[in-house]
């Protein structure tokens, strides 16, 4: 009896717990750390339950977010530099295969890692997850990896910029280039100046929008290897990714009819509320065992990614190749 009584008092605790990190509003990575404190000191009450749970959430989280997008002034800031950002993209991602060679990271965190880094941390990884099926543990080192540097470059950023006397603009395309996480493009900027920011964010939703064709990317490939090699045990069949759609839907319903955008804001308000719900409980999913098998592989390939990305970016800048 006490037995049940202590995993009633830990599934209540969990779901609590999740309620809780998105009612306070807090950080992406301190949901994730909430979850995971939880599972280091309970463990999973519902035994991999919640991992079910994560993806769908996170899916229905997208879609929520896409109700806050204004598309014309994404759209406007994602054409003047559509070659650079589509170019920017397409060699980080292949940047992230090339080090995870060297690195020796499993396939599926590089790809999290990736993606993570080339677009937006948090939004693109809960995009491309629930179509490339990953495990929780891998959601977690990949979210976890990058949040680290995310947070350090809420730091670092403004530091080297009043280093180098770099102007507003040129500082808000560089934040806006090589952080990955919106809140952290957006902390980062806003403590340079005003019009640093205002640069700032527009250029990473344009980017942001590039979650739709790298996720259908993924999942086109995801179904190439869902046969499996030959004597191996055949993948699950990855989800198509349909909630995209709706991503692009509510965006575009916000943008065409201006009458609902004081609900699409909030709607992008709630989106926010449950993916912080859903890191929560993927940080719950990560328990002992989990973080036993996870080395420092994962890492390293997160920080000389970041690095590379950041250090090339800010020299194009530096060097009047693309300008805000």
């Amino acid at each position: 009896m006490g037995t049940l009584d202590g995993k009633f008092w830990a599934r209540a605790g969990l779901v609590a717990g999740a309620g809780a990190a998105a009612m306070a509003g807090l950080s992406p990575g301190l949901a994730l750390l909430g979850g995971l404190g939880f599972a280091l000191a309970l463990g999973d009450p519902w035994e991999g339950r919640a991992r079910h749970w994560s993806p769908r959430l996170l899916a229905l989280a997208v879609v929520a977010l896409g109700a806050g997008m204004d598309l014309g002034v994404v759209a406007r800031s994602g054409l003047h530099g559509l070659g650079i950002t589509a170019a920017g993209i397409s060699l980080t991602l292949a940047l992230a295969w090339l080090l995870s060679r060297l690195w020796r990271t499993d396939g599926e965190v590089s790809a999290l890692i990736g993606v993570g880094t080339a677009i937006c941390w948090g939004s693109a990884i809960a995009a491309v997850a629930p179509v490339l099926r990953t495990r929780p543990r891998d959601t977690s080192v990949a979210l976890g990896a990058v949040f680290l540097l995310n947070a350090a470059a809420l730091w670092i950023f403004p530091w080297v910029g009043h280093r180098l006397g770099m102007g507003q603009g040129a500082f808000g395309l560089w934040c806006a280039l090589a952080i990955h996480d919106t809140s952290s493009v957006v902390g980062a900027s806003l403590s340079y100046g005003r019009a640093a920011e205002r640069i700032a964010i527009t250029v990473k939703l344009a980017r942001a929008l590039w979650i739709v064709p790298v996720t259908l990317a993924a999942g086109w490939y995801a179904d190439r290897a869902a046969t499996g090699a030959a004597g191996e045990e055949p993948r699950p069949k990855p989800r198509r990714p349909w909630f995209i759609l709706g991503f692009l839907g509510a965006a575009a319903l916000a943008t065409a009819v201006p009458a609902l955008r004081p609900l699409g804001g909030e709607v992008a308000q709630a989106g926010q509320r449950a993916l912080l719900a859903a890191l929560f409980l993927i940080g719950a999913g990560f328990d002992r065992r989990s973080l036993a098998s996870v080395g420092w592989r994962p890492l390293a390939l997160a920080l000389s990614l970041w690095a590379v990305v950041a250090s090339a970016s800010l020299a194009v800048i530096r060097a009047g190749w693309i300008r805000p």
